[in-house]
């Protein structure tokens, strides 16, 4: 019985994922029969059945489904090695750090600076992207460590939480909820949120499977411009509400939105002094920072009655 390929893996992650062989053929580029004949000698070399094939139809069986399973991760962790490893082997290495723009709880310059004087600091390469790029960046080995919020799929990474943060409601200046000083999600019903989520059941910050993810991305300015237009509404944290005042836009706190909760991310199996120095240097800010965020001169801590 013979261990299967990185090739083989691949193959069968395309034909799990598709579950249609002429699309997974297609996505990776080869003809439909080689690929057949690939995952029936996968499935010959493993001794067990990984799909069940009809006429109409691609399913997974159990053990296909824990292959699947397995195999991404395995893929992942073969995709970032060689990428961390041609970061290593750079004339000038740097620290990749990813990270959603405005969410790092207002301290990475403090971070950064004190960063930089460690002496297994090495050069920072922030690695900037949207909601979920930060784990799919450690995943791929395009960063080393990354800041995120929780929860996340912590499979094979280690976890500091780093700051929690209160969050509040984005609405349209004119809108009569506006008037309020204080909402609960239940007043929101009827708003969405940019990924349409219905704004009354963000209990939490994991997203329903079925709602899909908007159709492009937004950037923040983007963003509070469709808010201003009465398009959606947001769960800012207030060091952003803190950093982007805006006349169209009223900021109010919610007494039942959870807050933020921001950690640090970087691979299990890492053992990069640099890597190390950061989570320290970062755990050691976030714990001696005692400057709570306010908007108006309110306290935005306080919970409404």
């Amino acid at each position: 019985m013979n261990d299967p390929e990185v090739r083989q893996l691949r193959y069968f992650v395309a034909v799990a994922e598709e579950l249609h062989f002429g699309r997974a053929a297609q996505r990776l580029g080869m003809a439909q029969p080689p690929l057949s004949r690939a995952i029936r000698h996968l499935e010959h070399d493993l001794g067990v059945r990984l799909l069940e094939r009809t006429t109409r139809q691609v399913t997974l069986t159990p053990a296909g489904q824990v292959l699947l399973d397995d195999a991404r991760i395995a893929l992942d962790a073969i995709t970032a090695a060689a990428q961390r490893a041609r970061n290593a082997g750079r004339r000038e290495p740097m620290l990749r750090v990813a990270l959603k723009a405005d969410y790092d709880g207002g301290l990475l310059p403090q971070i950064l600076a004190a960063y930089r004087d460690d002496p297994a600091a090495l050069p920072v390469d922030l690695v900037m992207g949207g909601p979920g790029d930060q784990l799919r960046a450690l995943r791929e080995g395009n960063a080393d460590v990354a800041l995120l919020p929780h929860p996340f799929d912590t499979r094979g990474l280690d976890v500091e939480p780093l700051v929690t943060e209160p969050r509040m409601v984005a609405l349209p200046a004119a809108d009569p909820l506006a008037a309020r000083t204080s909402l609960c999600l239940a007043d929101l019903a009827g708003w969405t949120l940019p990924d349409g989520t219905p704004a009354e059941r963000d209990g939490q910050l994991v997203r329903p499977a079925s709602v899909g993810s908007p159709p492009r991305r937004l950037d923040l300015a983007q963003l509070l411009s469709h808010i201003e237009l009465g398009t959606f509404v947001w769960f800012p944290p207030v060091t952003i509400v803190r950093s982007h005042p805006r006349p169209g836009i009223a900021y109010r706190p919610v007494s039942d939105l959870p807050p933020l909760e921001l950690a640090l991310a970087w691979p299990r199996h890492s053992r990069s002094l640099a890597v190390g120095a950061f989570v320290r240097t970062a755990t050691l800010i976030a714990a001696t920072s005692s400057e709570v965020p306010a908007v108006n001169g309110e306290d935005l801590t306080r919970q409404a009655p």
